[in-house]
């Protein structure tokens, strides 16, 4: 692994079969943002059946990867929650490896790092599938009945967070299988860390199609996400009473 010595930033990127696109999005990560601050990622790969893994290890030869590695799925929150945990540098940018997240928007979240705990994306030209944002958007106003956090887009996945929240919030984590940034913004603001938004570049998918958000799964994936949100505020109001 080529190492980056003391990053002020490390970059956690959660990986799952994305052998035909992950080393293009890695290298588009990496040299938009290293100009601006030293690096380094942290790869938790998810128990991929394709090549990912050869695809990650060669690249840990000639950039500064921090491998977690996994022979089984450990599910999208599981992976994040690992990263989180492995985190060493003063800030933690978190982006999804499908490559819809623009990393050309890092520049407005790190010139602003100051201003709050907590920066996050909002895609205002979404690039998901209709049935997708439907249910995204069913889920927010549901989501603002408990928790009224001041964003647009509670669940994008282009977040810049300082070492201190991660390391309050990461232990927490755990309620949302399939919705692991409701849950991490929904945490932040009832413990009080201050947030901004900022507007995302959202593309199409740079390979593939999503493994989670299939018509079949949908109905299950929405119950256990209210049953979530209610388990998360009765956690956060006992521990604020």
């Amino acid at each position: 692994m080529v190492s980056s010595s003391s990053p002020e930033l490390e970059i956690l990127l959660p990986v799952h079969n994305e052998a035909e696109s992950i080393e293009s999005t890695i290298r588009e990560i990496y040299e938009t943002v290293s100009p601006q601050v030293a690096l380094r990622f942290i790869i938790c790969e998810d128990g991929s059946a394709d090549d990912t893994k050869k695809v990650l290890t060669h690249l840990a030869e000639s950039l500064p990867l921090k491998l977690i590695m996994s022979d089984e799925r450990k599910g999208y929150s599981r992976a994040v929650r690992d990263g989180m945990e492995a985190l060493e540098a003063d800030y933690l940018l978190c982006l999804d490896s499908d490559g819809q997240c623009d990393p050309a928007d890092f520049g407005k979240f790190w010139e602003a790092r100051d201003g709050q705990n907590v920066a996050i994306g909002w895609r205002v030209n979404r690039s998901d599938t209709w049935l997708r944002r439907v249910l995204s958007r069913t889920c927010y106003f549901v989501y603002q009945l408990f928790y009224r956090v001041p964003v647009h887009d509670p669940s994008c996945p282009f977040v810049l967070a300082r070492k201190q929240v991660i390391e309050k919030i990461a232990p927490e984590m755990g309620e949302m299988k399939e919705g692991f940034w409701w849950e991490f913004t929904a945490r932040v603001h009832r413990r009080g860390f201050s947030m901004r938004e900022f507007p995302v570049n959202h593309r199409n998918r740079s390979a593939g199609q999503t493994q989670v958000y299939r018509l079949s799964r949908m109905p299950g994936i929405g119950h256990r996400h209210f049953l979530a949100l209610f388990r998360i505020w009765s956690q956060s109001r006992r521990k604020s009473s």
